[in-house]
């Protein structure tokens, strides 16, 4: 069957979120063709370029979400009314209440606003396929001014009434770039609309264009989150003024709803994730768990390997930032310290380093904050001016890999204070060491009793955990067999490929046939139009920047190959 993926920041290219996964996806599943589209997050993400492709991939089509170039779209009177009609009704349901419909309202009452925003969405849709695009009508002063009399409006929310010119143009910008793709051209039947269907990689603005595949053309829609989209809006719009924190709430809460509903099938990436779209509007009945796939062979030589390199040491692997909460880690460690004075810590970064400023300011605190607690000795167990703790990365001549750091000690410990699912807790039982972690995310699913598991800011009873595992060889090597053991039966990438094979064969065989193609003996073909049914050659020699119908399409900063791409693949 033909499949259309769709990933925001992510595959095809080198650097973004569920990057790997997509990848592992695509080549595991070689017995169908795969159209790739990606709607990139930055220029340097671009200029990056792609990760090489299995010869499974028929096409690729790219877009930005960083920038929006003009469309050059002017629109008539008849389509200015039009607009202000749709995007009115659309504000209108973000002035009346969140994604949930707020407190005291009736669920007939949230239903109707539901149906509100998803009728303005598709009208707005189909807006812009009809007039060549939708960027700069949502940037207009047209669409400020709409979301101004929503919020005057008698009913409106009390923190939307409040909302000042600022307030007023910081939405409007976030819910322009949100809709970006509803100026796209892949919505005919030489793009979404010949695929069986259509895989959002997350939610929010990549699952757009399967609502609109879905709209025009039936394409059924299979989405996965492995992190809530709707949840990482909230806790993005953390600095914001109430009235934009409300407003941006109540859309991205109105169209993970209307992708929930919209949806054939929901694959959340853990119980933890499920819960959250239980809660914001999805049916019970259209979800199902899969677990992200991990490569257990870089494990293997470790996980079969029972001893460690030092029984006296703890090791910490990740991305050093604020959430995996160090600052914990390191006043538990003083506690260990006290019971067992040989312990060492060694805090291992990944090769991706601190996150920006804030990762690298973080950072350096922890050095400090470990100086001023574990001051060089000048006697003891351990020689002058050396540190019990170690801070280091992956790729030095002591740990060349991530197995090597997992396999540096004999107990990895997990810290944070918040955490969606933990793959770095994974990485440890694929290589048969005890852990010991905070209660966040999707720990307790993810360890299932195969480690010990503590709150979260509480440095006495993580050092306490630690502690009881120092002591306990026996303890720790019974732990770390049964992890590694239930990392192998459920975290495989062989787990996740066949989980999602199953998911596709049954999607279409629910989906009514859309059309009857037959092949050269006269016989139906099982699937929907194929690849060649429309543009002869493969179409991922060369990637290209779709920005509205109607609108130019020019080459990204990403490096291309000789072959030239067939003129159909630009712009209408």
């Amino acid at each position: 069957m033909r499949i259309g993926l769709i990933a925001e920041g992510g595959y095809p290219y080198v650097s973004g979120d569920a990057r790997l996964w997509c990848d592992r996806l695509v080549r595991g599943l070689g017995q169908h063709e795969f159209d790739i589209y990606a709607l990139s997050r930055s220029e340097r993400q671009e200029a990056e370029g792609w990760v090489p492709l299995p010869p499974q991939v028929g096409r690729v089509r790219t877009a930005p979400l960083w920038t929006a170039e003009d469309d050059g779209v002017v629109y008539g009177r008849r389509a200015r009314r039009r607009f202000a009609e749709c995007y009115g009704e659309l504000v209108a349901v973000l002035c009346a209440g969140g994604a949930m419909g707020g407190s005291g309202v009736c669920e007939d009452a949230s239903a109707t606003e539901a149906d509100r925003f998803g009728n303005a969405l598709y009208a707005l849709a189909e807006l812009a396929r009809d007039e060549g695009g939708l960027v700069g009508a949502l940037r207009s002063e047209a669409a400020v001014r709409a979301l101004e009399r929503a919020c005057r409006a008698r009913g409106a929310l009390s923190a939307a009434r409040e909302a000042r010119v600022p307030d007023l143009l910081a939405v409007t910008a976030q819910v322009e770039r949100a809709l970006r793709p509803l100026s796209l051209d892949w919505y005919e039947d030489d793009g979404l609309g010949s695929v069986d269907l259509c895989h959002a990689a997350s939610g929010g603005s990549a699952a757009l264009p399967g609502l609109l595949a879905h709209h025009f053309c039936d394409v059924p829609l299979l989405l996965t989150e492995y992190g809530v989209r709707l949840r990482t809006h909230y806790l993005a719009a953390g600095g914001s003024s109430p009235a934009v924190r409300a407003l941006l709430a109540a859309f991205h809460g109105r169209l993970a709803a209307e992708t929930y509903a919209r949806a054939t099938l929901i694959t959340p990436g853990n119980g933890h994730a499920r819960r959250w779209q239980e809660r914001c509007g999805a049916d019970r009945e259209k979800l199902r768990t899969v677990y992200p796939g991990m490569d257990a062979t870089r494990f293997a030589e470790v996980g079969e390997a029972p001893e460690c390199a030092d029984p006296d040491t703890l090791v910490w692997v990740g991305r050093v930032e604020p959430a995996k909460d160090l600052v914990s880690l390191l006043h538990a460690f003083a506690e260990v310290r006290k019971e067992e004075p040989k312990t060492r810590l060694r805090i291992v970064g990944t090769s991706a380093g601190p996150s920006g400023p804030e990762g690298a300011a973080y950072l350096g605190h922890c050095k400090a904050l470990a100086a001023q607690l574990f001051p060089d000795e000048a006697e003891g167990p351990h020689r002058v001016g050396d540190n019990p703790v170690s801070f280091e990365e992956i790729g030095g001549p002591e740990i060349p890999a991530l197995a090597d750091a997992h396999a540096s000690g004999a107990v990895t410990v997990l810290s944070s204070v918040v955490e969606g699912f933990p793959i770095g807790l994974v990485e440890a039982m694929l290589c048969g060491r005890a852990t010991v972690s905070t209660d966040v995310g999707a720990v307790v699913e993810v360890i299932g009793g195969t480690g010990l598991v503590v709150p979260p800011r509480n440095p006495r009873a993580l050092a306490e955990a630690c502690v009881a595992l120092l002591r306990d060889p026996e303890r720790r090597e019974r732990l770390g067999a049964a992890a590694r053991a239930r990392a192998l039966e459920l975290f495989t990438v062989e787990q996740n490929i066949t989980a999602f094979h199953g998911i596709y064969l049954e999607i279409v065989s629910r989906t009514p046939v859309r059309r009857v193609v037959l092949d050269e003996a006269g016989a139906p073909l099982p699937f929907a139009v194929p690849a060649e049914a429309h543009v002869p050659g493969r179409w991922t020699e060369r990637p290209t920047r779709l920005v509205a119908r109607g609108g130019p399409a020019r080459p990204t900063a990403a490096p291309v190959r000789a072959t030239a791409l067939p003129a159909t693949e630009g712009a209408r």
